[in-house]
């Protein structure tokens, strides 16, 4: 084994390339971030697409002091629970455009991910319909990189030497309502517990959707009577310009996933709201028992981070805001579009966007991760995602701001053209 400088193993990461060679992060303020050596970089990802309301917020930092001081810990099991804990699930409950809603937390955007692909299944199986296990996950699609996740994905590369993985789950192109409605009627609609969909695909590429198509997939799982699960571990909390993306597009899940931005990253939350019609079977008669949670579930100091960081989403209009924004980042990128090595912007639904490089830039040997390197050395953090570079910054950004991030990716795509 090669000597290492760090013990540290980095996620989704070729750690012979990064041990040793780690970019250190040390501070933020706002949309700007500070390395060890002094150098200031522009995030303009939101770190992993979280980072809603900007780093360096003391409000929420004081809130978790306070309430670490005033009770550090305790889990949610059985009857047990914490007053910050049940302030967000009324709070989110409130907020979801889901009908009767309940939430249960969870540590994380995988984590809930685990829990919905559960509860579906368990669900049908109380309501007489055992046969209702089969999940159908899109293409390109990311759902985090537990169990059920990394099946429902559709990412292969995610999946490589680690299957088999759950069962009873297939994958339909993202962009097809055709293949969808074929795919439930091969398998039989008496046999499919739900469909997971994200809005907008995220680390698949940022791929919108195509005009019509969540509605579309909304109807087909009303036809064949499955659960319609949204994955919006990325797109809530003003990703959109919504609190939820379902709200943008007029749909009525049976269940939200949720993560990142209800905390802004400054804890680690996740979990799923849930309809009252999903519920009903744990939560009416005797009820039934729904074996699943997280030690950390429901943690105290983590529901208070959430609490004042959507009490600032809601404070400083960030959920306009990003509506506004989503239309001056697109304004910025749109001259890249002439650039040779660009294939195809994507922009202008929400602020998140992708520039993707053209498939002759990418057989002419340009490669995403060194272009990413190239930005990097400009300033501005981006994610190389495949082919194409992902944006995402917070929401807190100014349109001058924004302007540095297509002015750093001229400047990299230009070096590039000039390697060639």
């Amino acid at each position: 084994m090669a000597a290492s400088t760090t013990r540290l193993w980095h996620p989704f990461s070729n750690m012979a390339a990064v041990a040793g060679c780690e970019f250190v992060v040390e501070r933020g303020d706002g949309v700007w971030l500070w390395t060890e050596d002094g150098s200031r970089f522009l995030d303009g990802t939101g770190s992993l697409w979280y980072s809603n309301v900007g780093h360096g917020r003391v409000e929420i930092a004081d809130a978790v002091r306070a309430q670490l001081l005033e009770l550090d810990a305790f889990n949610i099991f059985n009857d047990f629970a914490n007053r910050p804990a049940l302030e967000l699930a009324e709070r989110l409950s409130g907020l979801a455009p889901i009908d009767d809603a309940r939430v249960f937390l969870a540590t994380g955007g995988g984590d809930g991910v685990e829990t919905a692909a559960k509860l579906a299944r368990r669900f049908w199986a109380l309501r007489g319909e055992p046969a209702r296990t089969h999940l159908i996950g899109r293409s390109l699609a990311f759902h985090g990189a537990h169990g059920f996740g990394t099946s429902i994905g559709g990412i292969e590369a995610n999946r490589e030497d680690v299957e088999p993985l759950a069962g009873d789950v297939s994958h339909v192109p993202y962009d097809s309502l055709e293949a969808l409605g074929a795919e439930l009627q091969r398998l039989g609609p008496e046999r499919v517990a739900a469909v997971f969909v994200e809005p907008v695909i995220g680390a698949g590429g940022v791929l919108h959707p195509p005009t019509g198509y969540l509605e579309g997939v909304a109807g087909l799982c009303a036809e064949s009577g499955c659960l319609l699960v949204l994955d919006e571990v990325i797109c809530a909390f003003g990703r959109l310009g919504h609190w939820f993306a379902a709200e943008r597009f007029g749909l009525n899940p049976d269940m939200i996933i949720f993560a990142k931005g209800v905390t802004s990253g400054y804890q680690p939350l996740g979990g799923v709201i849930v309809s009252g019609e999903i519920a009903e079977p744990f939560w009416s008669g005797e009820g039934n028992y729904f074996r699943s949670g997280q030690t950390y579930a429901g943690h105290p100091a983590c529901c208070a981070a959430a609490l004042v960081n959507l009490a600032i989403i809601e404070r400083e209009d960030l959920l306009a805001r990003s509506r506004e924004l989503e239309l001056a980042l697109a304004r910025a990128l749109e001259p890249l579009s002439a650039h040779p090595l660009v294939g195809e912007i994507r922009a202008g639904l929400g602020l998140m966007a992708a520039v993707e490089l053209s498939p002759q830039a990418v057989a002419g040997g340009t490669s995403v991760a060194a272009v990413f390197e190239a930005v990097r050395e400009a300033g501005v953090l981006l994610r190389p995602l495949g082919t194409c570079l992902g944006i995402s910054p917070p929401l807190t950004i100014s349109e001058q701001e924004i302007e540095l991030i297509p002015q750093a990716i001229e400047s990299a795509l230009d070096r590039a053209t000039q390697s060639i």
